[in-house]
């Protein structure tokens, strides 16, 4: 029978085990923390958790007078403006903490069903591959006893971890990383997020949502610098329009308790202060102290590991997936790698990964979700195509629900019409994307999205009323 072990158990690491198992082969996956990894017990599952009770607030606070809710709240006088709703964070949080452990746990025993086999420990790779091909990897316990497993083929799956600046070390209590908020019991008064990426905008706005004044710090011209630049301003202009103090093209260069307080310093010299901090800077994968490199794993200067589009990495047997490999950092693309690389180990047909069908969500309010070739992409001629936006105000659905930002924008082939890429920013924009990415990966044209009937009203209604403005503009160039 043929051996396989995986080290980590993190998107890519349990769904590996999960189809290896289903191949027939003898799968046995090593992870320290517990299966989902960061993904489900630190990152995705508890700040998209955390994130829902920021949704709730947010539709409320932003939507109730208009829509005619009334609410029954004599506490503040009635000159005196105060949010309708507030938050328990502690209790938020235990929530997050036990729906992630839960998760953990639903994955372990779909893994362990299939006949796989977990080990708690640390893994890594001994030397390179023997003359029979195989390869041993040795697993380190918390006791530190040793195991060593022979393997057919290895996959490492074993994600990342929070950057950190020298100067602004976390402290789990007032300088905070993206793993530890969880631990909060009080929603902090005053959070300095530093880092203007998803994760910086996506816990940027849900702790204004929940109640707090929020500084964030972007060192870009704008938040979300990889993003749509009509889908980052839209967010951009939501932040700053609810209270949210946005520094653009402001570097910070250190962060440091000063009593109960936290100061940031800035590149420039200015000094900001708040309650609470937290970074978002980044993350560095986990691919140290392995014998990858000993064990022919090529690595990139960022740590990276390096991997072709079937997750085979520079090492015979040796294959790689999710954020070790800095292919795309979401738990999709992660889940993908794992799979592809078990159907090309055991011979199973396999299909390349395309990252230009790869679709993708920012959980801010609203969401962003994309697919395919971009607004960059078009505008510095990797592609030719033309694109049309549609503002979401001019959708019956949106006007019913209050809602006033966002857009959807589509991108296709001049002349034969196939779209090939998508922007959607809206409330679940994440559902919303779906239909754009189907027609992305299979090559569907924008005549066939404008006569698929939608439901009225609806917002999905908008995909086809963009699809049938592209359908006049496809041969005429215009963007």
């Amino acid at each position: 029978m043929t051996r396989i072990v995986i080290i980590g158990g993190g998107p890519g690491g349990y769904e590996a085990a999960l189809v290896g198992a289903q191949l027939g082969a003898e799968v046995t996956v090593v992870d320290c923390d517990g299966l989902g990894g960061a993904s489900v017990l630190t990152d995705c599952v508890p700040s998209k958790t955390l994130i829902a009770t920021a949704e709730v607030m947010t539709t409320f606070d932003s939507s109730y007078e208009e829509l005619g809710i009334l609410v029954a709240d004599d506490t503040p006088p009635e000159e005196q403006s105060a949010r309708v709703v507030g938050v328990d964070l502690g209790k938020v949080n235990r929530r997050v903490k036990r729906l992630a452990l839960a998760q953990s746990h639903d994955i372990t025993a779909s893994v362990t069903r299939t006949g796989a086999r977990v080990v708690r420990g640390h893994g890594r790779l001994e030397g390179r591959q023997a003359d029979d091909g195989s390869r041993t990897v040795v697993v380190t316990a918390a006791d530190g006893t040793e195991e060593r497993l022979t393997a057919d083929a290895v996959l490492i799956a074993t994600g990342g971890h929070p950057r950190e600046i020298p100067d602004a070390q976390p402290d789990g209590e007032r300088i905070l990383n993206w793993t530890q908020v969880y631990d909060l019991d009080e929603l902090p008064d005053e959070l300095i997020v530093v880092g203007s990426g998803v994760t910086g905008a996506e816990f940027a706005g849900a702790y204004q949502a929940l109640g707090s004044r929020v500084t964030l710090v972007s060192s870009r011209d704008r938040v979300l610098p990889g993003e749509d630049p009509d889908a980052a301003a839209v967010l951009e202009d939501v932040f700053r329009r609810r209270g949210m103090n946005v520094m653009a093209r402001s570097r910070a260069q250190s962060a440091k308790r000063v009593g109960d307080r936290v100061e940031v310093t800035l590149a420039d010299g200015r000094v900001i202060s708040g309650s609470h901090c937290l970074m978002a800077v980044g993350a560095i994968p986990n691919s140290a102290g392995m014998g990858l490199e000993e064990a022919g794993v090529k690595l990139k200067d960022s740590g990276h590991i390096w991997t072709d589009r079937v997750s085979r990495t520079s090492a015979p047997g040796v294959y790689a997936a999710g954020d070790v490999t800095g292919v795309f950092a979401l738990a999709s693309v992660a889940a993908m790698q794992g799979r592809i690389a078990m159907y090309h180990f055991l011979g199973d047909a396999v299909a390349p990964l395309d990252l230009k069908t790869v679709s993708s969500n920012v959980f801010t309010d609203p969401e962003i979700a994309t697919v395919g070739y971009t607004q960059a992409d078009v505008d510095e001629g990797r592609i030719d195509a033309v694109g049309v936006k549609l503002p979401l105000l001019r959708n019956p659905r949106a006007k019913m629900q209050g809602i006033r930002d966002g857009f959807v924008k589509l991108f296709c082939r001049p002349g034969t019409g196939i779209v090939v890429g998508g922007v959607v920013v809206a409330p679940r924009a994440s559902e919303l994307i779906h239909p754009i990415s189907i027609a992305v990966d299979n090559n569907l044209t924008v005549e066939q999205i404008a006569k698929a009937f939608t439901v009225y009203p609806s917002l999905s209604g908008s995909i086809a009323e963009v699809a049938r403005q592209l359908q006049s503009r496809k041969t005429a160039g215009d963007s």
